[in-house]
């Protein structure tokens, strides 16, 4: 082997896939085994009280009128329950439903395909619809306010555009992000909706609800430790479950107690509030290393050995839900709850300390406001005069051309 294809080898870069976390709210292989579990009716489908009011109103209305349901939106975080949602609806409604993603679909062909295969008041369910190439999202507009869609057959001068008629459909977009929606896309649901975090009494219906259909015993106090232990998400809770499950069979005699949660759940080392190793490290790092911060988030990457953007999407949200983070402008702190979760005393000048800079960076910003404004104001000030300069010179000149006259 050469010396250039010796290095070539070595200096390749591999993406080193993380090992996926038990709490993790996205959807993993693992997880298929969840869509046996889904409710087909608002009866078993527990929370999210007032948005099942709502649908179910809508739905009759709709069905009594005999039209199509009108357009819905869902949004909230992965794993409350909005693809079980839509699937509801179009159970309610006596509809198929046609499920797809927003980046499985990558032309305009890919739509029109499975627009033009729709029957009157099918559902056509978008998952991820924020990640649409922005070329096909054009094509939605006039399919969800008309009815109809244009296509370009041929080239060049020969091309033409025909205008098809869509059947009646509800379209139902699901997304963790409603922000990155185009506003054009947004204003076109008629109904959206966001998913809130359950509550752990909900949780413990879905939970009890799931072990039936799972065929095993869990008593109340068992369902009560897990219940609080999965970041308020039904998803989580169901891989809990299971889990769980397996740890009766082996260690147990097949029933889900306190004492079989609290084995299993010390063994998977998630702790009472549902933070798990990685969370506990990223707290930790912090309390130990930088003193309770401020720290930058490439620093807390580099120090727990976590892409950046795994910290920011799934770690810190939940913890500063809970109080234990915050961020400032200067970076990540630990929060007196945060100490407080790790045993640790936090030092006595720490919150005093991160109140003064706080203080410091809002007096900095408010000083860079102030002189701001004042060099807008010189600035129109400048313009007035020399606006004036300009109108008084035009009538010395005025008044030079009335004498030069006489």
């Amino acid at each position: 082997m050469n010396e250039s294809g010796f290095y070539s080898i070595f200096n390749q870069d591999y993406d080193i896939e993380q090992e996926p976390r038990l709490v993790d709210r996205e959807m993993r292989s693992d997880d298929s085994f969840e869509g046996t579990l889904r409710p087909k009716s608002f009866e078993h489908f527990y929370g999210q009280q007032k948005i099942k009011e709502n649908l179910q109103i809508f739905i009759k209305a709709a069905k009594s009128r005999n039209e199509a349901l009108d357009h819905v939106l869902l949004y909230g975080p992965p794993g409350l329950g909005k693809t079980t949602l839509a699937g509801i609806i179009a159970q309610n409604m006596d509809s198929n439903i046609r499920i797809t993603s927003g980046p499985a679909i990558e032309r305009q062909g890919d739509l029109v395909a499975l627009l033009t295969n729709l029957q009157e008041h099918d559902v056509l369910f978008i998952d991820e619809i924020h990640r649409l190439n922005y070329q096909v999202e054009e094509i939605l507009y006039p399919a969800m306010e008309d009815y109809i869609v244009d296509i370009i057959i041929g080239k060049g001068p020969s091309a033409r555009s025909i205008r098809l008629d869509l059947p009646h459909f509800t379209l139902i977009g699901a997304t963790t992000r409603a922000g990155l929606l185009s506003a054009p896309l947004r204003d076109r649901f008629g109904m959206v909706h966001r998913l809130e975090l359950y509550e752990p009494e909900e949780i413990a219906q879905i939970v009890k609800h799931n072990a039936e259909l799972l065929n095993v015993e869990i008593d109340t106090q068992g369902l009560t430790m897990l219940s609080t232990r999965c970041r308020g998400t039904p998803r989580i809770a169901i891989r809990l479950l299971r889990r769980m499950r397996d740890f009766a069979q082996v260690k147990g005699q097949g029933l889900i107690d306190s004492d079989i949660v609290e084995v299993g759940l010390k063994a998977l080392e998630i702790d009472a509030q549902g933070l798990d190793n990685t969370d506990r490290n990223l707290l930790s790092v912090m309390a130990k290393s930088f003193r309770g911060g401020p720290v930058g988030l490439d620093t807390l990457a580099a120090m727990t050995g976590e892409d950046p953007k795994t910290i920011e999407d799934v770690c810190e949200p939940y913890l500063m839900q809970l109080g234990f983070i915050a961020k400032t402008p200067r970076g990540r702190i630990l929060m007196e709850q945060g100490w407080r979760h790790l045993n640790l005393t936090p030092p006595t000048d720490i919150f005093s300390t991160n109140a003064a800079e706080n203080m410091t960076d809002k007096n900095n910003n408010e000083c860079k406001t102030e002189s701001k404004i004042e060099k807008n104001l010189n600035g129109t000030e400048a313009t007035e005069y020399t606006q004036l300069g300009f109108d008084q010179l035009n009538l010395d000149i005025d008044k030079g051309n009335t004498i030069n006259d006489a």
